[in-house]
């Protein structure tokens, strides 16, 4: 379930070439998940890696996850009634 959710926000980074040749990615969806690399390939193997930091401490803290084409991955409380 963790690889979809992760190839799932992939596939929502937007890239962008910047004036001295090299790139920057993020992926909106997930704030804070910035990357750069030399080329394109090294910018998303940047951005994954950034990807993967931000998702687990946002597991370890607790914090509300974006719900990522249906991967929802927040800890669900259940009340149960008398």
């Amino acid at each position: 379930m963790l690889l979809d959710y992760l190839n799932k926000a992939m596939e929502k980074a937007m890239y962008e070439k910047l004036e001295d040749g090299t790139y920057s990615g993020e992926i909106p969806v997930c704030p804070g998940t910035v990357a750069f690399g030399a080329n394109l390939t090294e910018c998303q193997k940047n951005l994954l890696s950034a990807l993967e930091d931000w998702l687990l401490n946002g597991i370890r803290h607790g914090d509300e996850l974006p719900v990522i084409d249906g991967i929802d991955l927040n800890k669900k409380i259940l009340e149960i009634s008398d």
